[in-house]
């Protein structure tokens, strides 16, 4: 089990590794700040030269489109490979998008590409190939329990040529920016010939559709994450062709697990990236900060504070980089169990250790002064997203379970 940086890797990874840290990061306030001019779900003209700029000399340098792990569209990184790679970006708020390597667009350019059309293809997986748009991925419903997928209720009947979708999704991550163009979409179509798995399908809704209707942006503590935004969207008698379902009725699930595992592992990746940022801010702070006549991080526990984040983001990596090898195997149940683990812990980690350095800034770390209160938020919605903590456990604990016993757990 080789876990370490090839010789392929090593070059790109100091390429994406210096561009992150000279060119990208120097730039991520500035942009965030350009949210409050204007329109705060179009993106203003300093914004679009920004985010296009970075992009074209990340092209440019031939360093795009890292996540297509297996295929020969990309790459042909290893999982493996990939993880250091996102790690890098996550260490700055558009490392990944620069890259085109942003979620929710790299799993729904893998639904496309594996499960699309020739005419999928053409109209929308080649634009987000090339970075033009962007996605959205419609699964949760606010009146249902979503972590419990079978519990999806949106309507989607056949009508003639067409299907007819009708329901509310929430947390509709990407669909507020201005370029998203396609939504994917997990919808029931009941048939009581089929088994409980295969009662609902996804289906390509066009984000301009009629009868699509924005109903609010969600909040994520008192932020509304603009341009990006995770929308509330409400669907009303809303008609896309019949073509537009992937693989045809009942085949929503064997779609969204081939989606969601990449997805799940490609956020831990950037989680330990975010812990890495942390841990660098707090000892900087605990070195230059002085209080008592004595640097701040000789006071107290923050030795063993300090010592404790580095040994946990290393436990973290190394469990990431395991499920991310078992990922490659090609064997997507026997990696099951090795995401959820790592979907659960780096999260945690990447929470535990940017609390730790909020605490070593004091009232700036809580602040719009430093990146901390912003990646504070974004990991602890991580432990919701994709299956909160308790649904990966669950599965966690069932994999041990079926080692010593041949019943049903």
């Amino acid at each position: 089990m080789n876990l370490g940086i090839t010789e392929r890797l090593k070059p790109i990874l100091a390429q994406v590794a210096a561009m992150v840290r000279d060119e990208i990061e120097p730039l991520d306030e500035e942009f965030l700040a350009e949210v409050n001019v204007g329109d705060r779900w179009q993106f203003t003209p300093r914004q679009t030269e920004i985010l296009e700029s970075l992009k074209a000399k990340a092209r440019e340098r031939g360093l795009w489109n890292f996540w297509l792990t297996d295929s020969s569209s990309g790459y042909g990184l290893s999982t493996v490979e990939y993880a250091y790679l996102a790690e890098e970006m996550g260490k700055a708020h558009l490392g990944a998008e620069v890259f085109n390597c942003s979620a929710p667009d790299t799993g729904n350019m893998e639904v496309l590409e594996r499960y699309g059309t020739q005419e999928h293809k053409d109209k929308w997986l080649k634009p987000l190939l090339n970075g033009e748009i962007r996605s959205a991925y419609l699964m949760t419903e606010p009146d249902v329990a979503s972590a419990d997928a079978t519990n999806i209720s949106m309507s989607c009947v056949r009508d003639g040529g067409d299907y007819v979708l009708n329901g509310e999704k929430w947390w509709a991550s990407g669909a507020g920016d201005p370029r998203c163009a396609i939504y994917v979409v997990m919808v029931k179509t009941p048939n009581d010939k089929r088994t409980r798995h295969q009662q609902h399908s996804m289906i390509l809704v066009p984000a301009d559709t009629k009868g699509v209707e924005k109903v609010r942006a969600m909040q994520v503590y008192g932020d509304d994450d603009a341009p990006h935004g995770h929308m509330h969207l409400r669907l009303t008698n809303v008609r896309v062709p019949a073509g537009n379902i992937l693989l045809g009725e009942g085949r929503g699930f064997e779609i969204a697990q081939g989606r969601l595992g990449p997805g799940r592992i490609h956020h831990c990746m950037r989680a330990i990236g975010q812990s890495e940022k942390a841990l660098e801010l707090m000892c900087k702070r605990g070195l230059d900060r002085v209080a008592f006549g004595k640097p701040i991080a000789k006071l107290g526990g923050n030795f063993d504070i300090i010592a404790n984040c580095r040994m946990e983001i290393e436990q973290a990596r190394l469990l990431c980089l395991k499920a991310a090898w078992m990922m490659d195997q090609g064997d997507i149940r026997a990696a099951a169990p090795w995401i959820s683990q790592i979907k659960v812990v780096a999260p945690l980690v990447a929470q535990h250790v940017t609390d730790e350095a909020v605490q070593m800034f004091g009232g700036a770390g809580i602040s719009q002064e430093t990146p901390l209160a912003r990646q504070w938020t974004h990991v602890r919605t991580l432990r919701l997203a994709d299956g909160p903590d308790a649904v990966h456990r669950m599965q966690v604990a069932r994999a041990e379970l079926k080692k010593h016993t041949q019943e049903k757990i």
